[in-house]
């Protein structure tokens, strides 16, 4: 089936999301179906949902470039929402990366990649605007860093990107949310990733899909390589723990974070070791200023907190405990 002629063919935009069972890709296909856009969805792995309005979907690894361009020859936007997991990131981000750069280019679409806040180093700045510098002085940063420049090289042979920077995200499972500060509220606790009072920056998925889509539907007035910072919700552990007591109606007690005792199961873990590396995010206070974007899309509207943190004492918790899920080493 050739999905871009379809999409064409109903006089409506097109998008090919990449990682489509992942925690952005899922939010990014519900997001622009429900604009109005004709979604072509892959993923490595088949789908158990039917073909909803306005969604296709594609079964094929993202390295198999062959195939994803055979099956889509033209498209309006590319949303990159591969996301290996840490202990590949070395093998696998750069033939990702130069994958979808292949992709985008080859079917003229402008490419849409989540940036994080890793790129500003160890001793990030508690205001990250755009222009804030970067600093490779973890594996993480120097690793997304080079992804970057990786991209905006690109766009000087033809490719079209935007880079949208985000926080961590709020929804889905395998976060830090649902994986470890939920996973005890049956219990009455909430656990605490560090200091209370710092702020911490936060990205409700279903709002940063919308702004996927908003940015997308204003793709001509970009410039062929752009990063914009979405600065979603801010918020410390303590404002958490209240939002979460809010919607619980009931006091929750708060547990701290066993740093030492991870850092004990990790000598088993290469997982666990690569997100304890990561802990100094819940040590320094960080928000996301976004100019760029606001200018491009006017006011900006988010998801209240206890909106946002709604499903994790609403459903059944589905992330697993932290400790047991690193101590596997399965993908989180």
């Amino acid at each position: 089936m050739n999905f871009a002629s379809k999409a064409n063919n109903a006089q409506s935009p097109s998008v090919l999301v990449l990682g489509a069972k992942g925690r952005l890709g899922q939010a990014a296909v519900e997001a622009f179906a429900a604009a109005g856009w004709r979604v072509i969805a892959q993923a490595r792995s088949a789908s158990h949902d039917r073909p909803g309005r306005n969604i296709e979907y594609l079964q094929c690894d993202v390295l198999d470039t062959a195939s994803i361009l055979a099956a889509v020859p033209m498209v309006d936007v590319v949303v990159h929402a591969v996301n290996p997991d840490y202990t590949r990131w070395d093998s696998l981000l750069p033939p990702s990366t130069d994958a979808v750069i292949r992709i985008a280019s080859a079917t003229q679409a402008l490419l849409m990649v989540p940036g994080n806040v890793y790129n500003f180093g160890a001793d990030l700045p508690p205001v990250l605007a755009e222009d804030t510098p970067f600093v490779a002085n973890t594996p993480r940063a120097a690793q997304r860093i080079a992804m970057e420049e990786t991209l905006a090289a690109a766009t000087q042979q033809g490719l079209r990107c935007v880079i949208l920077r985000a926080g961590d995200f709020i929804g889905g499972t395998g976060t830090w949310l649902d994986m470890a500060i939920t996973k005890s509220l049956s219990k009455g606790v909430v656990t605490h990733m560090g200091p209370d009072d710092l702020p911490h920056a936060w990205a409700y998925l279903p709002d940063l899909a919308r702004i996927f889509v908003r940015v997308a539907e204003k793709r001509d007035r970009l410039p062929a390589f752009e990063v914009m910072h979405y600065p979603g919700i801010t918020a410390s552990g303590k404002e958490v723990h209240a939002a979460l007591e809010q919607l619980s109606g009931r006091p929750l007690k708060a547990k701290a974070m066993p740093w030492l005792l991870m850092q004990a199961i990790s000598l088993f873990s290469p997982m666990l070791r690569a997100a304890i590396k990561m802990r100094y995010l819940w040590q320094r206070p960080h928000q996301l200023q976004g100019k760029k974007l606001e200018k491009l899309l006017g006011k900006i509207s988010t998801s209240s907190l206890q909106d946002a943190l709604r499903s994790y004492v609403k459903k059944p918790q589905a992330g697993k405990d932290f400790l047991l899920e690193a101590g596997t080493g399965k993908r989180s």
